[in-house]
């Protein structure tokens, strides 16, 4: 099946539709940047994909020809008579009007390694991938079109990290593979995109048992990121065995939060658990 260029444009006019500021709707248009996200999810025949925001079925279309079944989450009400012509010659898609916020992946998608692709604003981001992340089963691979700025922070290494990046980067490795320009979006945007890929490992880096420590402390590091390490994690803990734990996890009390690697974020939650045992 060749898939024709989508006449964005057209298609709003047709079905009186405006573009949602409230909802961040950019709609990607251009065939080369659809493609390209197409080849970074890397689908097998087999795949099952849970797509979220499908907005006008842009990428959909190209996603229900390499799929075996593509399940497309979308919120706008509005968009449905639009999607539904759009995407009527591709029986592999379901479509579902819901918040993807509310709703639990094993509630959506049966098959086991799925694979989630969307075009996401950037209020949402943070949520949705906690949302995405914290269940099970996960998803084996994320493909995420977010502002430049936002996938480059969420791809950030030590001395540039973020509590973002560690609740990533903790469920798997994540790493810009492509670069969209605003010019691709309609209505266009102020800033330019790119296309995160994250792949997700068995087990978290983080042991299970450790990870709500984990979490903890870094929403606390980075809830002050300005001061000293030290004297952030004193809004969960005293100051002092702060700097106990730190010490005994070979973490100079005096650094940021941001300089930290996850794997030293791993030794303070370690060393935080074993104090709480003796």
């Amino acid at each position: 099946m060749t898939i024709r260029p989508l006449d964005v444009t057209a298609l709003l006019r047709q079905y009186d539709l405006r573009p949602s500021k409230k909802l961040g709707q950019n709609f990607l248009q251009d065939e080369q940047a659809l493609q390209k996200i197409t080849e970074i999810a890397d689908i097998q025949v087999q795949d099952t994909i849970l797509e979220i925001g499908p907005g006008l079925g842009g990428l959909t279309r190209h996603l229900a020809l390499a799929a075996r079944q593509v399940v497309a989450v979308e919120l706008d009400e509005s968009l449905f008579p639009a999607l539904r012509t759009v995407l009527a010659p591709y029986a592999n898609v379901r479509l579902i009007h819901a918040d993807i916020l509310k709703l639990r992946s094993a509630d959506l998608v049966t098959a086991p390694n799925y694979l989630v692709v969307a075009n996401i604003p950037y209020y949402i981001t943070s949520a949705l991938l906690r949302h995405l992340l914290a269940q099970s089963p996960r998803p084996r691979r994320l493909v995420l079109t977010v502002q430049e700025e936002v996938a480059e922070r969420i791809c950030a290494g030590s001395g540039k990290m973020s509590l973002l990046a560690l609740s990533v980067q903790v469920y798997g490795r994540a790493e810009v593979a492509a670069r969209i320009p605003a010019a691709a979006f309609f209505p266009t945007p102020s800033v330019n995109s790119a296309v995160v890929s994250i792949n997700i490992y068995p087990e978290p880096l983080i042991p299970y048992p450790l990870l709500d420590t984990f979490f903890r402390l870094a929403k606390a590091g980075f809830g002050q990121k300005r001061k000293k390490i030290r004297n952030s994690l004193s809004a969960i803990m005293p100051r002092e065995k702060a700097e106990q734990i730190l010490l005994a996890a070979g973490i100079d009390p005096q650094r940021r939060a941001e300089t930290l690697s996850l794997v030293e974020w791993g030794k303070i939650s370690n060393q935080l658990s074993v104090t709480r045992h003796q």
